[in-house]
């Protein structure tokens, strides 16, 4: 911990916890609340404790006067309807949800239980929210910038490889916010004279083709969107990456852990530790609809440089230091 973070908890944090934790406990009520994600809690423990550990600096502890129920659609999207009918049946609080198919289905579920997003691609440009200030209906939480981040990680992409010429772009299409995602690369790539390649992934069985699709098209790099089926399958996306040998720009952090090339995205964790002052402020009787959804202030700019090395790059040194962290 920095030393100016160390006094800022003294002066102000550790001192505003007491009246939260009084005040949950003077509550004498078991909060539910249902998490509605893309992978499984084993896969998402990172974020997962972000949340809940939020939530225990609020005065909310699991077991006590907190419970959680998580349901992951597991890669599989069309699993979130259903998931989100559970969680209605349970007469959770609250549910806090991941990503734009799974905000769907809440949206779709309920229109009485508040529903907030610890991260949604665009909401406001897919329709989920009305407005940023005062989202409607009973949907708020924290967007995760997608679009406007796909110009960067091109950039980052061309000077990591030389001559970069053809990218591809591998995402579920069926995602709502995908195609406005596309659009953003291509015309950041068009600006970079650099040919764009669409490929499609619905489902996990699409992806062992879909990277011999990117080999045969002699694509040059792959910008990966963020989506459920990858998310769920990232330890097989990131291999596929390595057999194929083809560098490939990340949406999250967690790929560049076990394995893949860079990461320039929003920092998941941060927006999870968020995602809990919003379950509070609803718990304390505000409305969903009228708290302001809010941006990515954190982000994540990851190199592996031993996966940078297997690939025969030579990471330039604009890039190391740039970068938040380099993983050797």
């Amino acid at each position: 911990m920095k030393r100016r973070e160390f006094i800022s908890l003294l002066g102000g944090g550790a001192v505003a916890a007491w009246p939260a934790i009084a005040r949950a406990e003077q509550r004498g009520k078991v909060w539910h609340v249902g998490m509605l994600d893309s992978v499984p809690r084993a896969l998402n423990t990172v974020n997962f404790d972000a949340f809940r550990n939020g939530l225990r600096s609020l005065g909310y502890v699991e077991g006590q006067n907190l419970g959680i129920d998580y349901r992951s659609a597991e890669g599989e999207v069309e699993r979130f309807q259903a998931l989100a009918a559970e969680l209605v049946h349970a007469k959770v609080d609250v549910m806090v949800t991941r990503g734009t198919p799974a905000v769907v289905a809440a949206k779709a579920a309920t229109t009485t239980i508040p529903v907030v997003m610890a991260a949604s691609g665009e909401p406001l440009s897919s329709g989920i929210i009305r407005e940023l200030a005062r989202p409607g209906s009973n949907v708020t939480g924290l967007s995760a910038f997608t679009n406007e981040l796909i110009p960067k990680r091109l950039e980052f992409l061309t000077e990591m490889v030389p001559g970069l010429a053809r990218i591809a772009f591998l995402q579920n299409m069926a995602n709502p916010v995908s195609e406005s995602q596309w659009r953003e690369l291509r015309n950041a790539a068009q600006s970079a004279r650099i040919e764009t390649v669409l490929i499609d992934v619905r489902k996990s069985e699409d992806l062992p083709s879909a990277f011999e699709a990117a080999r045969a098209q002699h694509i040059d790099a792959l910008l990966m969107g963020n989506d459920t089926v990858t998310q769920a399958n990232r330890r097989q996306v990131v291999e596929l990456a390595a057999r194929h040998r083809l560098p490939a720009s990340y949406a999250s952090r967690e790929f560049v852990e076990i394995g893949g090339l860079m990461v320039y995205a929003v920092n998941y964790a941060d927006l999870y530790r968020r995602a809990a002052t919003y379950v509070d402020k609803i718990f304390r009787g505000a409305k969903a609809g009228e708290l302001p959804v809010e941006q990515p202030t954190k982000f994540d700019f990851v190199i592996n440089l031993k996966t940078a090395r297997a690939l025969g790059l030579t990471v330039p040194d604009k890039l190391l230091v740039a970068a938040d962290e380099v993983i050797e």
